[in-house]
């Protein structure tokens, strides 16, 4: 909910307007609808938020009825409102509240609504039906194609992915691995090619896009056929973006994801000496990992190689740390380890 003051809320013998954060706000009102409901809600929220929310709910001793009832009405009324636009747009929402509250009180919910809304690009979108979107956007240009994966969940954008000729896979993860800034200009131009089938919203600042993190989280979401496929293809046409995109796709830490026996297997290929190195900038729990995956004499003996080693330059460890994450990676390959990216294709039955 946007900041505004909505209720009186003072100290003894004082009655002062108190002006509510939405922060505050949203205390009171998960306050108002019970701890149960309330949950529920919290289940939604990043972690930033819960915690920025948990600590108002902390300082909340006392919520005065007044104040609740404003905070709930205010709810009531934004909710009402945004029903109102998606169903007949601002123009509509503003209308109908304007009849039902009257003009100013209309403008005021309003306005309050659309400043709080902040839309991305193709939000339109992100719930139609991955198969529905493929049929609508496989004959378009990958360029507009790369540009609309990007602002999709992962998760989404890879099932997408999957789907499409495999001639264009890769070229639509180039295009998103090199994407930069897009105008919104650009944006609407490419919205504009959806309206007919679908509303069309776009963002007035400019927007980040892309990039190789977007490339690796699509991959690591797609089958390992399609991954295998984009893959291999950059190899062949941009062997420099295709070890850039490996890399990431699994860092050191990624360690503690692999079963203990993949784990026994990569230590058999690892000198001693690099793995006591790579472990030295490590959090416990992947030391931990590797430590319960060794007998007691040699984790000993390891953890007494890192001690008597002293300290070593952070590009040293990193050059290990990767040398390792290759040795994991060609083994992989070879599949005599799977490494878990989280996907149902990892399931072993």
């Amino acid at each position: 909910m946007p900041d505004k003051a909505i209720a009186e809320k003072g100290g003894r013998g004082t009655n002062k307007k108190k002006v509510l954060t939405g922060k505050e706000k949203a205390a009171v009102f998960l306050i108002s609808i019970g701890s149960e409901v309330s949950s529920e809600v919290l289940k939604h929220l990043k972690e930033d938020e819960i915690e920025e929310i948990s600590f108002e709910l902390a300082r909340a001793n006392h919520v005065t009825s007044d104040v609740r009832d404003e905070v709930l009405m205010e709810f009531q009324e934004l909710m009402m409102a945004q029903d109102f636009i998606m169903s007949g747009g601002v123009d509509y929402a503003r209308e109908v509240l304007e009849r039902a509250l009257g003009t100013q009180r209309a403008v005021d919910i309003i306005n309050r609504l659309t400043s709080s809304l902040q839309t991305k690009p193709f939000d339109f979108i992100r719930k139609t039906d991955p198969a529905h979107l493929v049929n609508f956007i496989q004959n378009e240009h990958p360029q507009t194609i790369a540009l609309i994966l990007s602002y999709l969940d992962p998760g989404k954008a890879a099932l997408i992915l999957a789907a499409l000729n495999t001639d264009l896979q890769a070229d639509i993860m180039t295009r998103i691995a090199t994407m930069d800034r897009t105008s919104p200009e650009i944006l609407r131009e490419v919205e504009r090619v959806l309206e007919r089938k679908l509303s069309t919203l776009s963002s007035e600042d400019f927007t980040s896009a892309g990039g190789i993190d977007a490339v690796v989280a699509i991959i690591n979401n797609a089958d390992r056929t399609t991954e295998r496929n984009i893959i291999e293809t950059l190899e062949e046409d941009d062997p420099e973006l295709a070890e850039e995109i490996k890399k990431k796709m699994f860092v050191f830490e990624d360690i503690i994801t692999l079963d203990d026996k993949s784990i026994q297997k990569v230590m058999r290929n690892v000198d001693n000496a690099d793995l006591s190195k790579a472990l030295k900038s490590v959090d416990a729990e992947v030391q931990d990992k590797i430590f319960r995956n060794m007998s007691k004499r040699a984790a000993q003996m390891l953890k007494d190689d890192m001690e008597f080693m002293g300290p070593v330059r952070l590009k040293e460890v990193e050059e290990t740390q990767q040398k390792i994450v290759s040795i994991i990676r060609k083994l992989e390959e070879q599949g005599e380890i799977i490494v878990s990216r989280g996907g149902d294709d990892d399931l072993v039955v």
